[in-house]
């Protein structure tokens, strides 16, 4: 695990790339990375994250500055901006329900080939997709999801990249933690490594790639 300054941890990420992002409606969402890509332009992203927050939050920040290509998310509907880009073909949607979205992040985490889920059964969602049954029962194969980049944040964080998160902030990003090739953390503290407990450890050091470093 390497510590880096924000620009650092962002120039890295390059325009084309795949990027998973921590949060809930903007809840548990770097903002400073957020706000760097945004700053250095980045373009023709794939976001991967639960939604895309609302205008001025979050990934709406990343949508208002046209640095989003598609979106993978399970809704969209807290932000209209992202709305009338898809309308006008600005921005690609692929709208995945939500248990079946973080699961298929854990099966890529897992290194798993997908998953099985009768979610979607019998509607648009299965146009498409292999059908699997299974004891009699219909099943859609959702494929494993990963991507390049993980965009995490966290409440608490040592030097050697062990992270807490603090309540429903850490929602998507202990999962995307695991499931993306490289792994960048925004963290509201950072400790000397003995501070924090081996029990309250959620997602380990050997996951963490980068630590952006506080000004």
């Amino acid at each position: 695990m390497k510590t880096v300054s924000l620009e650092e941890s962002v120039a890295m990420i390059p325009d084309g790339a795949s990027l998973m992002i921590g949060g809930f409606m903007g809840v548990g969402t770097p903002e400073r990375v957020v706000d760097e890509l945004a700053r250095q332009g980045k373009r023709g992203l794939t976001v991967i994250a639960n939604d895309t927050a609302t205008p001025g939050r979050g990934i709406g920040k990343l949508v208002t500055a046209g640095a989003v290509r598609k979106a993978i998310v399970s809704h969209i509907g807290l932000n209209p901006e992202t709305q009338q880009k898809m309308i006008a073909g600005d921005i690609e949607v692929e709208l995945v329900p939500q248990g079946t979205l973080i699961e298929r992040l854990r099966a890529a985490g897992y290194g798993l080939g997908g998953i099985l889920t009768p979610t979607g059964v019998g509607t648009a969602v299965e146009e498409g997709k292999r059908k699997i049954e299974v004891d009699g029962a219909p099943y859609l194969l959702e494929t494993a999801l990963g991507a390049d980049f993980a965009l995490v944040e966290s409440f608490l964080a040592d030097y050697e990249g062990n992270l807490v998160y603090a309540l429903t902030a850490r929602n998507f990003n202990p999962v995307i933690a695991m499931a993306a090739r490289t792994v960048i953390v925004d963290a509201a503290n950072i400790v000397p490594v003995g501070m924090i407990s081996p029990d309250h450890v959620v997602t380990p050091a050997v996951l963490v790639d980068y630590l952006v470093a506080h000004r």
